[in-house]
């Protein structure tokens, strides 16, 4: 029964292992990204630096994607997760090292700077294989009924996991110093990692036929583009992330605009992930919509429409509401959109199709950064922020126009098959 789901899922004693792995991961990804991008900011004072970071991690997550959904489908899960979160402790005691008082007194801010996007972009190869393969992963522990609830709960996880994490990290940093934030980071990570370790491995299906990688890979491409479902929910929330998002630059919206320090950031940083978290948690307990892709349209447009007014704010509660409402609105896209791939996708292609979702969605957080940072330089803090939200509005037009497919898709439909 459909009502049963949640609680068999909390049964499952290596789902909620899962879960532990992503909520200590993602706390501590947060934690780093407010700690990174406040010592950047102090060093540089300049907005570009801040999107120069989303760049160092793209370039990586980006030329590994294929290889690494191809890795996900043929090889052991288990295995590529706790490889990806052992080169991320690495990296992550690099960039404690580099931010280290001596280290940048002894050999200079520049030289710090350059160390810290240097363990950024390591870190951006890590991501790419732990992001489709964790995706892959989940359907080997629940059973397909349950998919689409383990989905969402996955993605509540998430997403509570990011209010803590960005708040812990600006409190943290205020009250502690950049090193000993960065040594709980270091602690959360190792607490992930433990938890994948008691997590037994899976057999993975064995193929019909044995194909070469490049086959492999172009049939992941050519199934997302095949798929009009599947494409226009990705090609929607990528431009909406590209050009709408304005998460590279809160530091200095609280530096400069609301003037609320490494505190105030934090909670900047916290206020989306709350929105989303109280959403998903009535998504959780509401009945499916009736037309999800319609709803993914009308949700992108408010996006759009929150970044805006946060552009234009200069009071600091009216900047939390609206980045909160931004979390609201963004997080019934993801639902939708995760949703959307587990059950279009065929067990035997998660990893790659993961990995294609990846390069358009999850790298364009990374290239949507740089692209804030570039253009706050050329045109101006406020002007970028407002241009972004007005360009998310017309992708949202363009798609409701052209994306038949998607404005009819349901779930009742696989429910079904």
């Amino acid at each position: 029964m459909q009502a049963e789901l949640p609680q068999n899922l909390f049964r499952n004693t290596e789902y909620k292992l899962f879960l532990a792995t992503r909520v200590a991961l993602t706390i501590a990804l947060q934690m780093q990204a407010v700690v990174v991008g406040w010592q950047l900011y102090v060093l540089t004072k300049d907005p570009f630096s801040l999107g120069l970071v989303g760049l160092a991690e793209a370039i990586p997550a980006l030329s590994i994607a294929l290889f690494a959904g191809h890795q996900a489908d043929i090889g052991n899960k288990r295995g590529i997760l706790i490889k990806s979160l052992i080169a991320l402790i690495c990296c992550s005691v690099g960039i404690l090292l580099v931010t280290l008082d001596d280290f940048v007194i002894g050999i200079g801010s520049t030289y710090a700077v350059r160390g810290i996007y240097l363990f950024i972009f390591l870190s951006g190869f890590a991501r790419g294989f732990f992001s489709p393969t964790a995706f892959a992963f989940l359907y080997q522990l629940v059973p397909k009924s349950s998919l689409a609830k383990a989905s969402t709960l996955n993605s509540s996880a998430w997403q509570i996991a990011a209010i803590i994490g960005p708040a812990a990290g600006g409190f943290a940093y205020a009250a502690f110093g950049i090193t000993n934030t960065l040594l709980l980071i270091l602690v959360l990570m190792i607490i992930a990692a433990a938890a994948l370790f008691y997590i037994q491995s899976k057999p993975n299906e064995a193929p019909q036929k044995i194909e070469s990688i490049g086959i492999r890979l172009k049939e992941g491409i050519q199934y997302v583009f095949n798929n009009k479902v599947i494409l226009s929910a990705l090609s929607l929330d990528l431009f909406a992330v590209l050009f709408g998002g304005a998460v590279a630059l809160l530091p200095v919206f609280a530096d400069e605009v609301l003037k609320v320090g490494p505190q105030g950031l934090g909670a900047l940083r916290a206020a989306p992930s709350l929105g989303a978290s109280i959403t998903m948690i009535w998504l959780s307990v509401r009945k499916p919509f009736a037309k999800p892709g319609i709803v993914l349209l009308y949700c992108v447009a408010a996006f759009g429409l929150c970044m805006i007014g946060f552009a234009l704010s200069t009071s600091f509660y009216l900047s939390l509401v609206l980045l909160c409402l931004s979390g609201a609105f963004d997080s019934v896209s993801v639902v939708i959109r995760g949703v959307i791939l587990q059950l279009e996708t065929p067990d035997a292609m998660r990893g790659r199709v993961s990995a294609v979702n990846t390069m358009f969605i999850g790298s364009s957080n990374e290239i949507g950064a740089f692209e804030s940072g570039l253009a706050a330089r050329l045109f101006g803090l406020i002007p970028s922020v407002v241009a972004g939200g007005c360009i998310t509005l017309g992708v949202v037009t363009i798609t409701a126009l052209k994306a038949t497919q998607l404005k009819l898709f349901s779930y009742q439909q696989h429910e079904r098959q």
